[in-house]
């Protein structure tokens, strides 16, 4: 069981940094604008958290999360943090780690939801971070638990991008980012 706190926080900082005139600047993610990634840790918040609670929804059960920043909600710099709030909370409970549950409409062990919600955070947390230049750090604690997850998905697997190198020794953090196919490096 990893706490969610620290990174669902760290999200909702750097959500509520993020100037309206910054929603439709480049990404380490090719396809998608800053404001896209806020709304989709707006939606994956909600899905993570019913996941947690084992408790899906119909609104999100036919897929993922969406990504697109025209369908942003009014005040969604606190919709959100309260959100990533309720997602932290639901897996500070121990019965979220376990079972089968499902997100995304994807059904899954509870243990494996809850490195996904990690990972949905600290990666898109770093993108949000990066295009947005401001400081991102993680603690080894999550950069270790997200880089086991990806690592243990094949290279063709889809779920991320093609793997880029990174030099090795690299901290875990540069790791996990070229891993999930994003250059550690990118400057927008």
């Amino acid at each position: 069981m990893i706490d969610l706190t620290p990174a669902a926080r760290r999200t909702a900082a750097l959500l509520a940094a993020v100037p309206d005139d910054a929603l439709g600047a480049a990404t380490p993610c090719e396809k998608y604008t800053v404001g896209d990634l806020v709304h989709h840790v707006g939606g994956l918040s909600l899905a993570f958290t019913w996941a947690a609670t084992k408790d899906p929804k119909t609104a999100l059960s036919a897929g993922g999360p969406s990504a697109d920043a025209s369908q942003l909600e009014e005040g969604w710099r606190e919709l959100y943090a309260e959100r990533l709030e309720a997602l932290a909370g639901a897996w500070r409970d121990p019965a979220a780690w376990t079972g089968m549950t499902q997100a995304g409409g994807v059904d899954l062990p509870g243990e494996v939801a809850g490195l996904v919600a990690l990972d949905e955070l600290v990666v898109h947390g770093w993108d949000i971070a990066r295009a947005t230049g401001r400081p991102y750090t993680v603690s080894e604690e999550e950069a270790d638990a997200c880089l086991a997850f990806v690592s243990q998905a094949p290279a063709d697997s889809g779920l991320f991008g093609p793997a880029v190198g990174v030099p090795e020794g690299a901290p875990p953090l540069d790791r996990l980012i070229g891993r999930t196919g994003r250059d550690p490096f990118w400057t927008g």
